[in-house]
């Protein structure tokens, strides 16, 4: 390892000062935060996932500083992705776990989380993340470098150091974007087509086929690739093909909690049909799935957890020690780090805002340094697509719902008090897994690792203060729970948490979905998207699975390995910018919802079903068009 160390030269040498942390910068980076925060936020609230922001950031950041203001300076470039890339972690973390608290506002339970409240969650999460993350840099970053790959930091660099290109690569970012917006525009806010194809069949009672034809939808399924694809497809085949027919034949006239009608008149009532199976019964079983899938994810990392987690502690006192100098060994005095958690899980246990008691304020503390250098090895490993944040929050909730019971904090406050110290943990293990990222990228380039830590910080506080007005934005244009928003994971942390302290739960249901997680696991199948794909209605599951079908089509082309990559990144590019383009459509259609002028839009005609089809099979065309177009480029 030392010997690796020593060969390793960054990019921009240590001895070497160029501009790096510039208000251009800065400015781009935090504007880059809050849109990517949103997208991320509307897309992970959709599909249960989201999609790192880093690369896009990156690209879209030399295509502005290098063509358009014609400065030239990587740094600076990656201080833009450092800062623009925390918007998506601090969105991954609290949509995965505030929505229930607007879910248990809407049954009249607690009123509203404010705005602040929201703001300080996501606040402390991430600065708490950026903090644990610091100690853990020497030994994960530097001293493991040529061991962990670091995929999307390595991915990151490239795209930095092959700067030449980045006026043509911010250019594919753009052109999807622009494309997933007009045709999101046209789709949902004008409806000249519906976004949402299906039919439900007559003799195979509580089955129905669909699809959703949203560009985002694509995007996921190319960045994830055909296998995960597949693996979500699969659970939703299962749930809406297997169980829901099996609830409708053998159901029938029976009232199955959490239903108060008959399975017959759910199939048949106004507003009822598969959907209705769907929210009353497919939920829970997802739910037992996901959560079963989350904790399988974390035992069967346990030995690299307790292996993480004794090498970060010798690191941090080995650092305590020694005065480095060099400029790109340079990070955040750890007296500092140590201050600022210290004021954090004081102002946790004092701040109205937190309904957590000193205990609460200690397991946050705990928890979130455990989890973040989980984490941080994790996304080393293998991405930080893959990163079980779910797992790790599942576990938290659990641990801080038991242990809340057990020290006289019950009822409501116990459950948002759970909720509240489950967000801060889900953030600080996203955001400990970017920072990792954007250190291993950093380290490759040469920046100052002080200064990239400030921007992450940067980032966190922009992001934080605007995720709170998304998440009530959207809340306020459809509601979380519902099939326009499934927001799979809160909803299912809000059950566990209900389970625990009310025994509400269906727990026949939960059983259900963890047995057949369970089955898929010995099946050697990763259970997370299959159980992601149970949880999900169909029609999401298809639209991902179809932009996964391109993505194969892509990759069989034949060609060199450099032709393939060329072909697979430009897809990734456009792909990435397609996402994004779609959630700020997304968002900008909540604000219309909410003002009453979404109706002032509509088009007076639109096209049946099957133009919906041929659209979107025209814009995975497009989209296959795009990747062969890097065969012209070379």
């Amino acid at each position: 390892m030392d010997n690796n160390k020593k060969e390793f030269k960054p990019y921009i040498p240590a001895d070497k000062v160029v501009p790096e942390f510039t208000v251009t910068a800065l400015l781009i980076g935090i504007l880059l935060a809050i849109v990517f925060g949103a997208a991320n936020a509307y897309l992970g609230l959709l599909v249960g996932m989201t999609v790192s922001a880093s690369i896009p950031a990156a690209v879209i950041s030399m295509g502005i500083i290098r063509v358009i203001l014609r400065k030239d300076s990587i740094l600076e470039n990656n201080m833009v992705q450092t800062i623009g890339s925390a918007g998506e972690s601090v969105a991954a973390g609290a949509i995965f776990t505030l929505p229930a608290l607007f879910l248990w506002a809407e049954e009249g339970k607690i009123a509203f989380p404010s705005i602040l409240s929201i703001a300080m969650i996501a606040l402390f999460g991430g600065i708490l993340g950026v903090c644990f993350m610091v100690p853990l840099r020497q030994a994960l970053i530097v001293e493991e470098h040529g061991t962990l790959p670091f995929p999307e930091g390595t991915a990151c660099a490239e795209v930095l150091l092959a700067g030449e290109e980045g006026g043509s690569k911010a250019g594919t970012v753009f052109a999807g974007l622009g494309i997933a917006a007009f045709y999101k525009f046209l789709a949902d806010g004008m409806q000249l087509f519906p976004s949402e194809i299906g039919h439900a069949f007559k003799n195979y009672s509580g089955a129905q086929i669909g699809m959703q034809v949203l560009p985002a939808l694509g995007g996921v399924g190319y960045i994830c690739g055909p296998k995960i694809s597949s693996y979500m497809f699969a659970g939703g085949t299962l749930s809406w093909f297997v169980l829901m027919p099996m609830i409708a034949l053998f159901g029938g006239d029976a009232t199955i909690f959490p239903a108060s009608v008959t399975v017959n008149e759910l199939l048949t009532m106004p507003d009822g049909g598969p959907s209705a199976l769907w929210s009353n019964y497919i939920k829970y079983i997802g739910a037992g799935a996901v959560a079963t899938g989350g904790i399988i994810s974390l035992i069967k990392s346990l030995p690299l957890i307790v292996r993480t987690f004794k090498q970060a502690i010798g690191s941090m006192k080995k650092n305590a020690g020694s005065g480095k100098q060099l400029r790109t060994e340079q990070d955040l005095p750890f007296p500092l780090l140590i201050g600022v958690i210290l004021v954090i899980a004081v102002l946790i246990w004092i701040l109205p805002i937190f309904p957590v008691n000193l205990v609460g304020a200690l397991i946050i503390v705990v928890f979130g340094f455990f989890f973040a250098t989980v984490s941080s090895r994790m996304v080393g490993l293998i991405g930080s697509s893959n990163n079980p944040v779910s797992g790790m929050t599942i576990a938290t909730l659990l641990f801080a719902t038991v242990i809340l019971k057990v020290t006289g904090t019950t009822g409501l406050t116990g459950m948002v008090g759970a909720i509240s110290i489950g967000g801060i943990i889900c953030i600080v293990a996203a955001i400990a897994g970017d920072a990792s990222q954007d250190l291993k990228t950093g380290f490759i380039v040469g920046a100052t690792p002080s200064k990239q830590q400030v921007g992450e910080i940067i980032g966190v506080v922009a992001s934080s203060a605007a995720i709170g007005f998304v998440l009530y934005l959207l809340n306020e244009a459809w509601g979380y729970g519902t099939e326009k928003i499934p927001a799979a994971q809160a909803t299912m942390m809000k059950m566990l948490v209900e389970g625990i302290m009310n025994e509400e739960l269906p727990w026949a249901m939960i059983l259900i979905g963890v047995f057949i997680a369970i089955v898929v696991e010995i099946l050697k199948m990763p259970v997370m998207p299959f159980a992601v794909g149970m949880y999900l209605p169909f029609s999401l599951s298809a639209g991902i699975m179809a932009g996964g079908i391109v993505r194969i089509f892509v990759e069989k082309k034949k060609g060199t390995e450099a032709e393939k990559k060329a072909r697979t990144d430009r897809g990734l590019l456009f792909t990435s910018g397609m996402i994004a383009g779609e959630g700020i459509i997304g968002i900008l259609l909540a604000v219309f919802a909410v003002v009453k002028i979404d109706s002032k839009i509509i088009l007076p005609f639109h096209l049946p079903q099957v133009g919906s089809l041929v659209l979107y099979i025209a814009l995975l065309v497009l989209l296959y068009v795009v990747c062969m177009k890097a065969d012209k480029e070379k």
